[in-house]
């Protein structure tokens, strides 16, 4: 039974699904848009929200904590010095989905998943 578990399992074990989300968030992070499967872009935003969350309010402390889950300093510096005071004003809601067809080689669903204030600053 699955009761009580939210999260999609991707069919990857912890670890793995931990990694395939730390790099799909520096992708993110570094490009503002990204082209991915429709499950990974819906459950990427229970992860990069929180992180554009945090990068609102520039601190220390913040920017720890968004590099032991990133583990990029170039992600998490264009995270505080760009995401985070172009989407200051923003009350949720940082990333839109956008789904785009199904691919090519084997039909799964594809889908844009991009932040929503950087596609004016970009």
């Amino acid at each position: 039974m699955n009761h009580r578990n939210k999260r999609r399992q991707l069919g990857r074990n912890s670890s793995q699904r931990k990694a395939l989300f730390r790099s799909l968030c520096v992708s993110l992070i570094t490009h503002s848009c990204i082209k991915t499967t429709v499950p990974k872009a819906k459950e990427l935003r229970h992860y990069i929200e929180p992180l554009v969350n945090l990068a609102k309010t520039d601190s220390m402390h913040h920017r720890r904590q968004a590099f032991d889950y990133l583990r990029d300093k170039d992600a998490v510096t264009r995270l505080f010095e760009i995401i985070g005071p172009a989407s200051a004003n923003r009350q949720g809601g940082y990333t839109r989905v956008l789904k785009a067809g199904f691919r090519a080689s084997d039909a799964a669903p594809v889908a844009y998943i991009q932040l929503v204030d950087m596609m004016q600053v970009s």
